[in-house]
């Protein structure tokens, strides 16, 4: 796995040919589970995929978990939530990077690219969300991980599209005001 800056690894995609354009997965890495979501295969929409358990004795099942997924999806790269508001060697900062660095120690995802996204209380937002739908807690937790990991993608996707939008606008302005 690679990590890349977060527009690299959208402009790589973009670039691609559009109708072999991969998906991104969104992941939302939590001590006990990982909140898993993907976007379509326009990169415009991130939808709830799955949540898997996160323990080392499993990091190699889950690989190839992420091994089927990028086959079956066609995934370029991963969205990881990561802490940035908080500061740097928080317990949540360092989880996520020791997730990212066990998981590319097991060289099952070797082409992948992965890239860092602020997390912003994404989980939290979930679960104030759910509070009024008295849920069972374990039913609660699971849906508070996929839709955490929604959060996550969503905002990047959003994010990057902007971007790319903003670039094309202006290399249009460019190209027809005689300015180039």
């Amino acid at each position: 796995m690679r990590y890349v800056k977060p527009l690299s690894l959208f402009q790589d995609l973009v670039r691609g040919n559009a109708l072999e354009r991969g998906r991104l997965l969104g992941l939302d890495v939590g001590d006990k589970y990982v909140g898993v979501a993907v976007s379509d295969i326009h990169n415009k929409i991130a939808s709830p995929l799955s949540v898997l358990l996160r323990k080392k004795s499993t990091l190699d099942m889950m690989a190839d978990d992420f091994q089927s997924l990028i086959s079956e999806l066609s995934l370029e790269g991963f969205i990881v939530g990561y802490p940035f508001d908080r500061q740097r060697g928080s317990p949540d900062a360092v989880q996520v990077k020791l997730f990212i660095d066990d998981l590319s120690a097991t060289r099952k995802l070797e082409g992948l690219k992965y890239t860092y996204w602020d997390e912003g209380f994404t989980s939290k937002n979930v679960e104030l969300l759910l509070r009024p739908l008295n849920l069972h807690p374990v039913t609660s937790k699971t849906i508070i991980d996929k839709f955490a990991a929604v959060g996550i993608l969503q905002g990047y996707l959003d994010y990057v599209n902007r971007k790319q939008k903003s670039v094309t606008a202006e290399d249009f302005w460019k190209a027809n005001s005689g300015l180039n």
